[in-house]
């Protein structure tokens, strides 16, 4: 059996935040910006305080069979949760998309390199 490899995102908002979480969080924007965005284990946040209290982490997991999808997907869940209570972050509308990426679809490059391959 092969390993799939799992891409998660946890979408939420931040809610009820005080002056000083708020203005540590804008302190620690740069390191949470989208364009340093990366599905990691651990969980990767991004966010950009300044625009709307919205928030992304992004998850990177892995199992044998299609429904560990799920499992994963409850895994990602509890990190974000447990990332933002511990920090006191209040949050509010936590939703989770999940990929497989063993079932995307190839990309043109890939689509490219796949043809090459197969001359």
């Amino acid at each position: 059996m092969s390993t799939r490899t799992f891409r998660i995102m946890v979408r939420g908002v931040f809610d009820g935040l005080g002056e000083e979480q708020r203005a540590e969080l804008l302190a620690r924007a740069a390191e949470h910006d989208i364009l340093h965005a990366a599905f990691t284990p651990e969980g990767n946040l991004s966010y950009d305080l300044a625009a709307r209290s919205a928030f992304t982490f992004r998850f990177l997991d892995s199992g044998e069979a299609e429904e560990d999808i799920l499992e994963a997907t409850e895994r990602a869940e509890a990190a974000a949760k447990d990332w933002l209570t511990q920090r006191g972050y209040g949050y509010k509308n936590l939703r989770s998309q999940a990929e497989d990426l063993s079932q995307a679809p190839l990309g043109k490059r890939q689509r490219r390199a796949a043809a090459q391959r197969n001359r």
